[in-house]
């Protein structure tokens, strides 16, 4: 990629995430959620204690981060089918919405193989 079009790139990510991710208030919210998604989409329950165990970041915030992600609709929390005492963790229908077009967005701006 010319350095002349580096920045123009990440301008149209950045100004695509501005517009599609208010509820994105840190890198640590964008991990949390990259995260939950990731086992998501492996079919692998995540659980909160795993999710602080990635050391993304401290415990404390983490723990803040996910509440606050969780209240806004971004991530659910649901008690575990399989075992009622833990939660699981899940990106939501509409979120996945999303991060499916940044993901289009993401590759539109990839250079070809």
């Amino acid at each position: 990629m010319k350095f002349t079009t580096l920045f123009a790139t990440l301008k149209k990510v950045r100004d695509f995430e501005k517009l599609e991710f208010p509820f994105v208030k840190s890198l640590i919210d964008f991990d949390i959620i990259i995260e939950v998604g990731f086992a998501q989409e492996q079919d692998k329950a995540l659980t909160p204690k795993q999710l602080f165990l990635l050391k993304i970041g401290s415990i404390t915030t983490v723990r803040r981060r996910l509440s606050t992600l969780v209240q806004t609709g971004i991530i659910r929390r649901q008690t575990n089918k399989r075992d009622h005492r833990s939660d699981v963790l899940t990106i939501t229908p509409s979120t996945l919405k999303v991060l499916d077009r940044y993901a289009a967005v993401l590759a539109s701006i990839a250079p070809p193989k």
